[in-house]
């Protein structure tokens, strides 16, 4: 992915409560998912050493934007090191037409960067375990009612992911041989 792209995304893009305040009236549904880390999850990311960039392409109406949204914040506000950014999926269509998934423009979609702005990864629309729980849903029986909560072993899984994610991203970071080279370590 082109490392001048992603930079002027980043660049162009807000810290989560001045994203929000681009929509009061649907940041509601956002306020009101509760995130909260495991004392563990906090530690672990406490160790993480190498800045990481990270863009979020998103749209305040979007049903999972909210819901994972929210979990995407806590474990940057947690994280020293990672530097997480917003960005209106429909305002960068440039990035949003770069990182389409299965042919269609999908949020939130995660752009992990390194601290030059190279790309890491990506991980869009959701994880594994919000796939499999709306699989169980929707390949069953009934579908679930549009805007209805997460179940909290759900969410707890999502978030994990979320997590997951992150750290294997600082994984690569600090295993790359130009980075170990370029600190010394």
């Amino acid at each position: 992915m082109d490392t001048a792209l992603l930079k002027a995304a980043f660049d162009a893009a807000m810290p989560y409560e001045r994203y929000l305040a681009t929509d009061p009236g649907r940041a509601a549904a956002w306020r009101s998912v509760k995130a909260e880390l495991t004392a563990p999850q906090r530690e672990l990311l406490g160790t993480f050493t190498r800045r990481m960039p990270t863009l979020v392409l998103s749209g305040v109406w979007c049903g999972d934007c909210a819901q994972q949204g929210p979990m995407l914040e806590a474990i940057a506000r947690a994280g020293a090191c990672i530097d997480l950014r917003w960005i209106d999926r429909d305002a960068a269509p440039d990035l949003r037409d770069a990182v389409k998934i299965c042919g269609g423009h999908r949020v939130p979609t995660v752009i992990w960067m390194a601290e030059d702005f190279e790309f890491v990864s990506l991980l869009g629309d959701r994880t594994l375990p919000r796939y499999r729980a709306m699989a169980a849903r929707q390949l069953g029986p009934s579908c679930p009612v549009p805007g209805a909560a997460l179940p909290p072993d759900e969410a707890a899984a999502t978030l994990q992911a979320w997590l997951d994610e992150f750290e294997r991203v600082q994984l690569i970071l600090r295993l790359s041989g130009r980075l170990r080279q370029k600190h010394g370590d």
